[in-house]
């Protein structure tokens, strides 16, 4: 699996099959010249030298810090297939940065509720707050000291703004597809709300008050009635869950 946090610059199969290294010392030059660029006044994004690992990377926002050794970055991007160029290698670099983890200002400001996995088994669904950056939907994950109140409020406020989030509604025979036009996995957003969801199906022309929706986080979101439903699901060649409309509020928080 192609490894997302160095978005497009990541190899194909067979380049990632036969990787050519990246040697750190090519990545620390680009490092130098495209860090200072990608900071912002509540970003700071540095090298920084330590006396064990060596060059390090420094990405702090907010209350949220990653700290990775160059050394352990140029393997991940040689796993990845990044080619050792440095267009591929700045590109790679700015895009693991907008990768970094979501600080809670920017949750409270931005974050939407989407379904996502509950773990990598692939078996369970439950909220998630993300925010986008770019074309990708970033996680929120409360830090141990974070309030439980606080959180509440700020997954409230989420799951509030998903009803806003523009989603694509494409009707084909029986069946209702949602998705988004730049970040898939924000195709989930308005089922937060299922009255408007149903409210929006019958204006294209379906009457489906016992919806059940087929789910595949980061696909698009199908709806139909029940035996549809179950057909699509058995169907889909990729792991999936047929549920009820209106018992996706009653799912979990992740």
């Amino acid at each position: 699996m192609t490894d997302p946090r160095f978005g497009r610059s990541a190899g194909s199969l067979l380049h990632r099959l036969r990787p050519v290294p990246v040697d750190p010392a090519d990545l620390r030059d680009v490092a130098l010249e495209v860090l200072p660029d990608l900071a912002t006044p509540r970003l700071r994004v540095v090298l920084a030298d330590d006396r064990v690992d060596g060059p390090v990377v420094v990405v702090r926002e907010d209350e949220r810090t990653l700290r990775t050794p160059l050394r352990d970055l140029a393997e991940d991007m040689t796993a990845a297939g990044v080619r050792p160029t440095p267009g591929a290698l700045a590109a790679a670099l700015c895009s693991w940065v907008a990768h970094r983890p979501v600080p809670d200002a920017s949750a409270a400001a931005d974050g939407v509720a989407v379904l996502d996995w509950a773990d990598g088994r692939r078996v369970a669904l439950g909220w998630r707050v993300v925010v986008r950056r770019d074309d990708v939907a970033l996680p929120w994950t409360p830090a141990p000291s974070t309030d439980p109140a606080a959180a509440a409020r700020l997954r409230a406020a989420a799951t509030a703004r998903s009803a806003a989030v523009e989603t694509e509604l494409r009707v084909e025979g029986p069946v209702a597809l949602w998705s988004h036009p730049a970040v898939p996995l924000l195709a989930s957003a308005p089922f937060a709300a299922p009255e408007r969801v149903l409210d929006r199906v019958a204006g294209a022309g379906l009457a489906m008050p016992d919806m059940q929706v087929v789910l595949t986080p980061g696909r698009p979101v199908a709806g139909a009635v029940a035996g549809v439903a179950a057909r699509l699901a058995e169907s889909t060649g990729e792991p999936c869950l047929r549920l009820p409309l209106r018992a996706l509020p009653t799912l979990p928080w992740l």
